[in-house]
C-alpha cells in the first residue's frame, strides 16, 4: 500500500493538542484511526523525522508515540521497512466461547467496542512479544532438517526430541527429576485436567477439592468432566490443609507456586502437611512459574511426591496460548491410561510446533526470550502498582512478586461485581474476585497488567481509583 505523508496525515493538527502531553495526543489519534479502519491493514505511517516536520514538534514525541502502539501490537516496524498497521488489530473481550482454560476465566460479559477501553482480565500474556522472528528461524530449520518420517503420525506421548529438552530444563527451572519418558506433550494445561479429571472420574471418583478463592476457568472445566468442586479456603500461606483433609476429597487441584488470583506461595509448613494428607492425586498447575520479580524462584512440589503428584505446565503464558503447547509429569501408574486416552483423543500434538519448541529451548532462545518478557512485564506491574497506591490509599494489593496479575482487596463493605460493572461502562474490564469464590470473603479486583504499556496502565489504575472512591 502506498505510503500516507505528508500535512494531510489524518487531518492531525498539533495546535489541538495538551501543551504538556503531544506523546499521548498522537498516539491516541493515531490508535484511534486504526481501531475505526481510517488506517486499514498494510498501511505504512509516514517516517518519524517527516511526521515531526509537518507537525512542528520534536522527533522524539513521534518515535515514542510509534513505540507505544508496538508495543499494544497495533503496529510493527523494522530498519528499511517503515511501520506499518498489522492485518489484526488487538480486540477488546470479554467472553470467550471455547471451552473454559486453568486460571482464565471465561465468563459471560459484555464487549467493549474494539479498540476502545482496556482489558485487564487476568490470565492474558503479552501477545505482542511473541519472538516472531525467531519462530520463523527456527521453524525454517525444523523444516529444513526434519525427515519424511516425522511427518507422519508420531508418538502420542509426544516427539521424543522436545521430551528430550523440557526434561533438563523444567530440571533446572522448576527442581522437577525426571527422564524425557515421563513427560507427555498435551494441547496446554487444560488438556492435562480434561485427562486427568476422565482418569478420575473413570476410577469412580466423583469429588475434587479446590482452592478457594481460586480459578473460575479450571473449576468450570473440572465440573465440566464430571467431578464435584469442593472449595477449601486460601490464607497468606496457601491451602488450608487442615480443612482440605476434613473435606474427604480424594484429590485436589492447587496453583502453589503462585495461587490464583491471591498470589500468595504455598507455606513451607503447609507443603509438609500437603504431604501428608493422605489423598489419591494432587494436580500441580505450575501456570507462570517464569515471571518472578521481587522473590527467589519457588521449586515445584513435585519432586516431594511423584507418585501423588501430577505436574503440568504449557508456553500459554511465556509464548501464546493459541500455539496449544503443554506437558504433564504423571505419577508412574497414571501413565499409560493417560497416554491411551491421549491417543483416543488427538492420536498426538502436532509435531512440527513440537520440534520448533525443542529447537528454541536446545538453542537457550527460549530462556532468553522469557527473560526479556520479564523485564517488560516488571514495568507494566509498576506503572499499575504505583497508581494503583497512590490513588487508593489504604487497600492492600498483593501478589505482586510475581506472575501476570495482581489482587487489590476491597473495603469488606464494598461490592466487587457493581464495581466491576461500573469500570466496564467507564473503559476498563476487570474482573471482582467474586467471580473466583464459592465462599463467603472479602471483595476485592483481580487485574492483569501482561498485555499492555505502562502508560495505558497508569490510565486504567486512575479510572479505577477514581470510580473506587466515589
Amino acid at each position: 500500500m502506498d505510503q500516507i505523508a505528508g500535512a494531510d496525515f489524518l487531518q492531525l493538527d498539533p495546535s489541538t493538542a495538551p501543551a504538556r502531553g503531544l506523546t499521548d495526543w498522537l498516539a491516541d489519534a493515531l490508535r484511534t484511526a486504526i481501531a475505526d479502519g481510517k488506517l486499514t491493514p498494510g498501511t505504512r505511517f509516514p517516517p518519524t523525522r517527516m511526521l515531526a516536520g509537518e507537525l512542528g514538534v520534536s522527533r522524539g514525541v513521534v518515535v515514542e508515540a510509534y513505540r507505544r502502539l508496538a508495543d499494544e501490537g497495533l503496529v510493527s516496524g523494522h530498519a528499511g521497512g517503515g511501520t506499518r498497521v498489522l492485518a489484526q488489530p488487538v480486540r477488546l473481550r470479554r467472553a470467550d466461547p471455547g471451552p473454559p482454560v486453568p486460571s482464565v476465566s471465561r465468563l459471560p460479559r459484555p464487549r467493549l467496542p474494539a479498540g476502545q477501553g482496556i482489558d485487564l482480565s487476568p490470565g492474558v500474556p503479552d501477545l505482542s512479544s511473541f519472538p516472531r522472528s525467531t519462530w520463523l528461524r527456527a521453524e525454517r530449520a525444523v523444516l529444513a532438517e526434519t525427515s519424511p518420517d516425522d511427518l507422519g503420525y508420531g508418538d502420542p506421548r509426544g516427539h521424543p526430541r522436545l521430551r528430550a529438552a523440557l526434561a533438563p530444563w523444567l530440571g533446572r527451572t522448576r527442581g522437577l527429576r525426571i527422564d524425557p519418558d515421563d513427560i507427555l506433550v498435551v494441547a496446554g494445561v487444560a488438556q492435562a485436567v480434561a485427562l486427568l479429571a476422565q482418569q478420575l472420574r473413570g476410577e469412580g471418583l466423583d469429588t475434587i477439592a479446590v482452592e478457594d478463592p481460586g480459578s473460575r476457568g479450571a473449576v468450570d472445566e473440572l465440573e465440566y468432566w464430571g467431578l464435584r468442586p469442593v472449595p477449601i479456603p486460601v490464607d497468606d500461606d496457601g491451602i488450608r490443609v487442615t480443612e482440605l483433609a476434613a473435606s474427604g476429597a480424594p484429590s485436589v487441584f492447587l496453583t502453589p507456586a503462585h495461587q490464583f488470583p491471591t498470589g500468595v506461595v504455598l507455606g513451607p509448613h503447609r507443603r509438609r502437611e500437603l504431604l501428608e494428607w493422605d489423598g489419591e492425586l494432587l494436580i500441580e498447575d505450575d501456570y507462570d512459574a517464569e515471571y518472578r520479580y521481587d522473590r527467589a524462584p519457588v521449586p515445584a512440589m513435585h519432586p516431594s511426591a511423584p507418585d501423588r503428584i501430577a505436574y503440568a505446565g504449557s508456553t500459554s503464558k511465556s509464548l501464546a496460548p493459541a500455539l496449544r503447547l503443554g506437558w504433564v509429569v504423571a505419577p508412574a501408574r497414571r501413565r499409560p491410561g493417560l497416554v491411551a486416552a491421549k491417543h483416543a483423543t488427538d492420536l498426538g500434538s502436532p509435531t512440527l510446533p513440537q520440534l520448533v519448541l525443542a529447537r528454541l529451548l536446545e538453542s537457550g532462545e527460549y530462556d532468553r526470550h522469557v527473560r526479556l518478557v520479564r523485564t517488560r512485564h516488571r514495568a507494566r506491574r509498576d506503572a499499575l502498582l504505583e497508581v494503583l497506591t497512590a490513588g487508593m490509599p489504604g487497600v492492600r494489593v498483593s501478589g505482586v512478586a510475581a506472575g501476570l496479575h495482581l489482587l487489590v482487596t476491597l473495603p469488606e463493605a464494598a461490592d466487587d461485581v457493581a464495581l466491576a460493572d461500573d469500570l466496564h461502562d467507564a473503559g476498563v474490564l476487570v474482573h471482582p474476585v467474586s467471580w473466583h469464590r464459592r465462599l463467603p470473603g472479602p471483595p476485592g479486583l483481580v487485574l492483569g497488567y501482561a498485555s499492555h504499556p505502562p502508560d495505558r496502565l497508569r490510565d486504567a489504575a486512575a479510572t479505577i481509583a477514581r470510580i473506587a472512591r466515589k
